[in-house]
């Protein structure tokens, strides 16, 4: 596995992939001109003559991130990105050692495995490779329970529920009770890779539409998106991008 050289250099790192994804997954809008109506006077500045011939703007080179989507997770028995978002639901094989994107434990570093796998070439670098960078905390503020419900401790001394509020029966009540808010299969997909025109007829699909290809196209557009504006950074920075 490579590693990076210094603590100021891993910091560059996350700065950069902060960056880049923000960049590939907000919608930005366009020019701040004034849109008024009105009519505007420009005097015309002279030209200097001869006119200078302007110099033919470099088209970016598109990344192919095909790669990234088809190969192995190391340590997942052969899973691929694409098998774990393909459909979007929670993975897991039991011949294989527990933890995320075989599961996902409580104290898994989510996020950065999935950043890993999905900007770095996975027989160059390994994919706990981000989650090692000395940014995150090394362990939850408070310590999670041994027995269920398994979450920490809320903070402080939040109000408890009275009793007068409705009782809902999350095993017994029928399916038409439930709303669908978001889907959390995997994390970060509805976030990293649908875009914001897409992301709510991605949260109100299913599974079987995963599995049709429905959103695949907008999976490779949305990654290109992240590589196009990424991958320099990462090989100025020593590492290997997954896309060609």
């Amino acid at each position: 596995m490579n590693t990076i050289a210094s603590t100021a250099t891993r910091r560059s790192l996350f700065a950069a992939t902060s960056l880049a994804l923000a960049l590939a997954l907000s919608a930005c809008g366009g020019g701040g001109g004034d849109n008024g109506g009105g009519n505007v006077s420009v005097t015309p500045t002279p030209s200097p003559s001869p006119s200078p011939s302007p110099s033919p703007s470099q088209s970016p080179t598109s990344r192919n991130v095909s790669a990234c989507l088809s190969q192995v997770i190391p340590g997942t028995g052969g899973a691929t990105p694409a098998s774990l978002v393909i459909p979007d639901t929670i993975k897991l094989d039991l011949t294989q050692p527990a933890g995320f994107p075989n599961g996902r434990r409580l104290e898994d570093p989510v996020i950065d495995i999935t950043l890993a796998v999905l900007l770095l070439d996975m027989t160059k670098h390994s994919p706990a490779l981000l989650a090692s960078l000395p940014l995150n905390p090394a362990a939850n503020d408070k310590p999670f329970l041994s027995t269920f419900p398994f979450l920490a401790p809320p903070q402080g001394t939040p109000p408890l529920s009275t009793g007068t509020g409705t009782s809902f029966a999350f095993q017994t009540e029928p399916t038409s009770a439930f709303v669908r808010v978001d889907r959390e299969g995997q994390p970060a997909v509805a976030t990293a890779l649908v875009g914001a025109a897409l992301r709510n007829a991605y949260n109100d699909a299913n599974p079987s539409d995963d599995v049709a290809g429905v959103f695949v196209p907008e999976f490779t557009n949305q990654l290109t998106l992240i590589h196009n504006g990424l991958a320099d950074d990462l090989i100025a920075l020593g590492l290997t991008p997954c896309s060609k």
